[in-house]
């Protein structure tokens, strides 16, 4: 496989990542719904999407420490926990498979994630487990923020990312650091048939510890810093003999489904395209336009911060579907409540 024809396969593969982790949000409104998983009394106050921000910052503060300060163990450990809650609630709205009277499907397939992820972390399973956690997490989030409060935490997102990679760097800091703990906050896919994910966090995780001994000069350390944020950025890697593969955050995946699935829950009184609201349909392509355009910057050379194409792009298709529904701009916004 050539290396052209490698970088188009990931591409692809985050493709159809980003359409399996919206197709399934999607699917799991409703039984979401259904079961009670919404996680907050009143989802169309906007101040929900404030205190979502600042626990984003405290836990975004917390997994830096966790990096710097040697608490990778405790970081993996909750992750790890979190994602297998997350499977019990996606799990659970499946067909029963009953034992002694207990559902134990959702935590089977929890103990199985986790046991996936521990035992053998290859680029695939995290990719896998990526879209069962993405599944979820964005259904969760999509039934619990009404219209206006998805536009605006989207917009603070995607504002805040684009602070974070381009101003203050420490996403960059961030994605180079949860490389060696080999978990699904980023999801990865390979440019060559000899790309091992596993090997390549273990790489990381040596150039780390070399890097903390480094103590000679100031010098050193500064390329040691430079070849550290080069490899693993936001949303790629490089090899010996250049791309070797390509990573992006799965809350890039998550954030702009929000919209897809906040606009299939509390819009129902639109056009619907199989079932699905129109604007929920035109956020998603919304979002894959986003995806596209991210990708053509990434694939010239340089980590780039998504949020603010997959959450514009998001957006900006849901208001296109929303006002070829016949939505006004101010019902459109969700604003239709305060005027």
């Amino acid at each position: 496989m050539d290396q052209r024809t490698g970088v188009l396969a990931a591409c692809g593969g985050i493709f159809l990542t980003f359409l399996a982790i919206q197709v399934g949000a999607l699917a799991l409104v409703e039984p979401f719904k259904q079961a009670g998983y919404q996680t907050v009394q009143d989802p169309q106050n906007p101040a929900n999407s404030a205190l979502y921000l600042g626990v984003l910052l405290v836990a975004t503060g917390a997994i830096l420490a966790a990096l710097k300060y040697g608490g990778e163990q405790v970081l993996r450990a909750f992750i790890l926990l979190t994602g297998a809650m997350i499977t019990v609630y996606v799990v659970s709205v499946l067909p029963a498979l009953s034992l002694a009277g207990v559902n134990v499907l959702p935590w089977a397939a929890a103990a199985l994630l986790v046991v996936a992820l521990l035992a053998y972390p290859e680029w695939w399973v995290i990719d896998l487990a990526g879209v069962v956690m993405g599944v979820g997490a964005a259904a969760l989030f999509g039934i619990s923020f009404g219209v206006l409060p998805a536009i605006v935490l989207l917009v603070a997102l995607a504002v805040y990312d684009a602070i974070s990679v381009y101003g203050t760097e420490h996403m960059l800091t961030l994605a180079s650091g949860v490389v060696a703990l080999k978990l699904p906050v980023l999801l990865v896919y390979p440019t060559t048939r000899e790309f091992s994910f596993r090997e390549r966090a273990a790489e990381v995780a040596a150039e780390e510890a070399d890097d903390d001994a480094e103590t000679d000069s100031d010098a050193e350390a500064t390329d040691a810093s430079d070849d550290r944020d080069a490899p693993a950025g936001e949303a790629e890697t490089h090899g010996e003999t250049g791309r070797d593969s390509i990573m992006i955050g799965l809350g890039d995946a998550v954030m702009p489904t929000i919209m897809v699935a906040s606009a299939a829950f509390f819009l129902t009184d639109v056009p619907t395209v199989l079932g699905v609201a129109l604007p929920a349909v035109t956020a998603l392509v919304g979002t894959m336009v986003g995806l596209f355009f991210l990708l053509r910057m990434v694939l010239k050379g340089r980590a780039h911060a998504g949020l603010p194409l997959l959450n514009g792009g998001a957006i900006l298709g849901y208001l296109v579907g929303a006002l070829a529904s016949g939505l006004s701009v101010v019902a459109a916004l969700g604003l239709d409540a305060y005027v």
